[in-house]
């Protein structure tokens, strides 16, 4: 299909060099290959304060107004919702204030001063909607409204009104929504969304970049001795935030059951998140603390890579999940991968888990019993978990490119122009 050159407004929360899970990593790839389909991109983003307000990237024009601490504000005008997030207000205030600097330099610079001729504006789930409403109130360019979790799901039921209501209202004015999975969809539908305006779009991963042949097998020794993994033992490898939704506790509870069994296995925990010292206690509760390494920050992505390219499999039981970027990750890097597919869940959509094309299993990840039963019957035939993890990457490089994502993107807003 034959695109006419856009100019796309962007909207998200987190871009590099400010990436904090997987929607900056989506946003980061994304807009690049949007560039290098020879579209125009303006990106407007979070500034952390000691970043250049305007700055062209890769070929993609960014956009960070600085903003100010209003957080002491909020209190006394808001909802009794938000007087109840306590320290968390500066971080809705920060959002609200970004949303409205950044639909301002939008309207007000670019477009009226500036004369650029927006023909679509995408937001990234509630941290960019205020601005999407905005932009919907003060202009008629189409407003597409991407959502990659909600707060329903993040919280298990039990989250913000106020950041709920913001999806919502986005979701019943935006032009289209799009989603990451069939699940997260069907999910969006279940709670009363529009359907005829929610379109799937799985998201990607460089199977370039994510290449086992470029990995040196010195480099893999090294992070192996790191985290004092022999090398006839098995390494298993957990990647993600430490939230609840993560399933890592599930993680730790199984691993008696896998170590009974497999007794020359650690599992390497790499993230960060408020789980941390809950980790940290339940192995030691566990009795399974020599066998779990856990490395509590953020890694650089080479790094990251040499830790996929290391390990023997990789394990992601998350309980909530619209997507999953880390599986393709490891796909890519030719590791099977033993993913939770219960509930909103799109690693199910991801991984194969039986026939010919099998790259992994299908979990449980509310059940420790299952997850140990999927490691297990990973860990039984390295041989054919090898085969797996070529069939994983086999996967990815037909359906979970980056390029394949950003044309299936265009192909829905071409009919908004």
């Amino acid at each position: 299909m034959e695109y006419s050159v856009l100019r796309i407004g962007f909207f998200v929360y987190e871009y590099p060099p400010q990436i904090v899970g997987g929607l900056g990593t989506y946003a980061d790839y994304i807009t690049r290959e949007f560039v290098g389909l020879g579209h125009d991109v303006s990106v407007f983003t979070l500034n952390s304060g000691d970043l250049k307000t305007r700055e062209i990237l890769k070929g993609v024009e960014i956009h960070r107004p600085l903003i100010a601490d209003a957080s002491d504000v909020f209190p006394m005008f808001v909802a009794e919702d938000l007087r109840e997030w306590g320290t968390n207000i500066r971080f809705f205030s920060d959002i609200f204030i970004h949303n409205v600097l950044s639909a301002t330099k939008f309207i007000n610079d670019l477009i009226k001063k500036e004369g650029y001729r927006f023909d679509v504006v995408c937001v990234h789930d509630w941290l960019s909607s205020i601005a999407g409403l905005i932009i919907k109130n003060e202009t008629r360019i189409p407003v597409v409204f991407h959502v990659h979790s909600t707060e329903w799901g993040r919280s298990g039921g039990h989250g913000s009104r106020v950041v709920s209501h913001f999806e919502w209202e986005t979701a019943q004015r935006a032009d289209r929504i799009i989603t990451v999975s069939h699940a997260m969809r069907d999910d969006l539908t279940r709670h009363g969304w529009p359907q005829s305006k929610i379109s799937v779009v799985w998201n990607g991963v460089d199977p370039e970049r994510y290449n086992p042949q470029n990995c040196r097998p010195e480099d893999l020794q090294k992070i192996r001795h790191k985290y004092g993994i022999p090398e006839d033992w098995n390494m298993l490898l957990f990647i993600g935030r430490l939230t609840w939704v993560k399933g890592v506790g599930n993680l730790l509870q199984a691993m008696p059951m896998v170590l009974r069994e497999y007794p020359k296995t650690k599992l390497v925990i790499l993230g960060k998140g408020e789980e941390q010292r809950d980790i940290v206690e339940t192995a030691e509760r566990l009795g399974v603390e020599e066998n779990v390494v856990c490395r509590f920050e953020f890694v650089p992505e080479d790094e990251r890579i040499l830790n996929y390219a290391a390990t023997d499999a990789c394990v992601f039981p998350s309980v909530y999940e619209p997507f999953g970027i880390v599986s393709l990750e490891a796909m890519a890097m030719g590791k099977p991968v033993i993913v939770s597919a219960k509930g909103v869940v799109g690693f199910r959509e991801q991984v194969i888990p039986s026939g010919p094309d099998q790259n992994g299993i299908h979990i449980d990840g509310e059940s420790p019993a299952d997850i140990a039963w999927g490691i297990k019957e990973t860990l039984k035939d390295p041989q054919k978990a090898r085969k797996w993890g070529e069939n994983g990457r086999k996967r990815v490089l037909e359906y979970f490119t980056w390029r394949k994502a950003a044309k299936q993107t265009l192909e829905i807003y071409e009919p908004l122009l």
